[in-house]
């Protein structure tokens, strides 16, 4: 998870105050120090923490709870809006017509980025062109080619010319019609005179909606700096941070874009090209303190989930008929969600109970079982009960695993539909499921 170390120190602080017996000056005091030693660690600029704890520290003493809430919902209320307020404003960048200027120093992510942008406005509908302006970096034309054919989205280039200018006016031309087009630019190795001359008339030529930098997140507190010059060169609309999975300076990058008052609009998690995650303050200090993130498993399940088919998938459920088949659709679904971590982390608590360990026996087990139905018949799938000894000694040589880990499988199964019949025993939320499937109505276009 993004910031993992900032996250277990914060969630160890709220811990303190969830299992106190009442919330004194000295429980206070203690877990300001706690917070403040978690954002220094996560290279949060020392003023910045100190401002911020402080207010803190002024309305856990002096704020009274609102009707219905106890002290320490609160106190974590309290510490969960002052973090949110060191993160700034986030950037949308809305599925309309645009065109979108990327610009950054060499070695930030630059070019990925751009390809990791286009997929995401390409999957939300849009047509999207990408141009390769990076005339001034041999690979960056060939870089992002191949990111094109991965996502299906045509790259406008050329490789023979130096003038950035030319290949942004030909884009124009070539993507005329299309929804959203994507520039490329050229970088530095530092924040030059040249490089400011080139995008700003690059940026005029194009006439672009959003002027997006690009900021490696390891930068640290470095990124503020970075952030404003841009942002004083070209009137950045939006920051996009890469390498925030597992980066100790995350926080400062994050924080010191902040002060500059540009906002930030994604910030990319892994090295795939799905890995680009839409930046929202609130609920990305949710996850910090392991409060969740329903709101995110839902968009994540949107986009791969089949409504019509989840409706069908429902009912045979509530008709007492689970199988194989509807196990390994599932599990297919799981899979498209992201890696079982991320998921986990949208889920209030589950992320504090599951250990690396944990998280990687669970995907193991999960591809596992997926091998072994993959070497059963469509009828087996259909009906499990006809899986008996000889069946399961050919399906284990099949798959290449052990009859003991094929009868695993069939043990899961079995769980599945004993916990499922517990559901359908309960008939007060059979009655609310059922009246929710009498008035589902798929969305328009499904």
């Amino acid at each position: 998870m993004v910031l993992e170390g900032l996250g277990k120190s914060l969630k160890d602080a709220i811990k303190k105050i969830a299992n106190a017996s009442h919330v004194d000056h000295e429980l206070v005091k203690d877990v300001v120090k706690d917070v403040q030693r978690a954002l220094l660690q996560a290279d949060v600029n020392v003023k910045l923490v100190l401002a911020m704890t402080k207010n803190l520290e002024r309305r856990a003493l002096t704020e009274k709870p609102p009707a219905g809430m106890s002290s320490r919902e609160h106190v974590i209320r309290i510490i969960h809006e002052e973090l949110v307020g060191i993160l700034g404003k986030s950037k949308e960048i809305p599925a309309k017509p645009q065109r979108i200027l990327m610009v950054g120093l060499y070695g930030q992510g630059k070019t990925t980025t751009a390809g990791k942008l286009a997929k995401d406005l390409h999957k939300r509908g849009m047509r999207v062109g990408l141009v390769a302006g990076d005339v001034h970096r041999p690979a960056a034309y060939d870089q992002l080619v191949q990111i094109g054919k991965k996502i299906s989205v045509p790259v406008f280039g050329d490789p023979e010319s130096k003038s950035a200018i030319s290949v942004a006016k030909r884009a124009l031309k070539e993507f005329d019609g299309y929804d959203v087009i994507i520039f490329d630019t050229s970088g530095r190795h530092a924040l030059e005179a040249d490089l400011i001359k080139e995008i700003k008339t690059v940026a005029k030529a194009v006439d672009a909606e959003n002027k997006i930098l690009v900021l490696d997140a390891q930068t640290g507190q470095q990124a503020g700096p970075q952030a404003k010059a841009f942002h004083d060169a070209v009137g950045l609309t939006g920051v996009i941070l890469t390498k925030m999975d597992g980066t100790a300076k995350g926080g400062g990058a994050l924080s010191a874009v902040a002060e500059t008052g540009a906002p930030i609009a994604y910030i990319g998690v892994g090295e795939h090209l799905e890995d680009l995650e839409r930046f929202d303050p609130d609920r990305f200090i949710s996850r910090l303190l392991g409060m969740g993130d329903i709101k995110a498993l839902i968009e994540a399940a949107s986009e791969v989930v089949d409504e019509r088919k989840a409706e069908e998938a429902a009912r045979r459920l509530m008709s007492g008929k689970f199988t194989l088949r509807d196990m390994y659709d599932q599990m297919e679904m799981l899979q498209g969600m992201g890696p079982f971590k991320k998921l986990a982390s949208m889920l209030p608590g589950l992320a504090d109970k599951l250990t690396e360990q944990d998280v990687e026996l669970t995907q193991e087990r999960l591809a596992r079982f997926r091998v072994i139905m993959d070497s059963m018949t469509e009828e087996e799938l259909e009906n499990p009960k006809m899986i008996k000894s000889a069946r399961v000694t050919r399906i284990a040589r099949g798959s290449g695993t052990t009859t003991k880990q094929v009868r695993e499988l069939l043990k899961q199964y079995d769980a599945s539909i004993k916990a499922m019949k517990g559901f359908l025993g309960n008939r007060k939320m059979r009655r609310q499921l059922m009246k929710q499937f009498k008035d589902f109505e798929p969305a328009k276009g499904a």
